[in-house]
């Protein structure tokens, strides 16, 4: 089963979803050769990444993006299935880009690329793993660039009202199966 899910659940910037979930759908099927996935990717502020970081990980404040690996299995590089969660926080990818003196959609899509690194068994607690996990992460992101203008995923027109991303259950479980209030993955703190 191929299924990816891009909810946008910020109103930090506007972004262009369509070009946001074909650039996480080539890094997925081109770049990481994944050939079955469930991926859900959700745009957030600062307010509810720091109460996703608090309830999960029981850290204080916000981060720029936390993983949820929902697979049976641990993940590896070879893996060619992926199951998860990305929760990526705009208002940090915003400020790390201003930090790192580069553009925020190209931050936007660092984090993407290194939640789904973490889905295929990267692991940055150590630092011979952190400098491999980001050899792996420029590589992707160069190719990323290459192929996509980046750029692009900055809309210039107002944000408009929020939209929802589609029914929830009662329990608050999309109908595409992604726990989107019981978290039982696995859950890592990026960067």
């Amino acid at each position: 089963m191929t299924e990816l899910l891009l909810r946008n659940r910020q109103r930090v910037r506007r972004i262009d979803i369509v070009l946001l979930k074909s650039i996480a759908r080539a890094l997925l099927t081109e770049d990481l050769d994944v050939r079955e996935f469930e991926l859900g990717i959700h745009l957030v502020a600062a307010p509810e990444m720091s109460r996703i970081n608090q309830q999960f990980l029981g850290h204080e404040g916000s981060t720029d993006v936390i993983t949820f690996d929902h697979s049976e299995n641990a993940a590896d590089e070879s893996d060619s299935r992926l199951h998860g969660e990305l929760f990526i926080c705009l208002d940090d990818a915003v400020a790390h880009a201003r930090g790192f003196r580069t553009r925020w959609p190209s931050e936007l899509v660092r984090c993407l690329v290194h939640g789904v690194l973490h889905l295929r068994g990267f692991d940055d607690s150590t630092p011979p793993a952190r400098r491999a996990m980001k050899l792996e992460e420029e590589r992707l992101l160069r190719e990323l660039k290459r192929r996509f203008p980046l750029p692009r995923l900055a809309k210039t027109a107002p944000v408009a009202k929020a939209r929802r991303s589609g029914p929830k259950s009662r329990t608050g479980n999309s109908r595409r199966g992604f726990p989107l209030s019981k978290r039982s993955g696995k859950p890592r703190v990026q960067r």
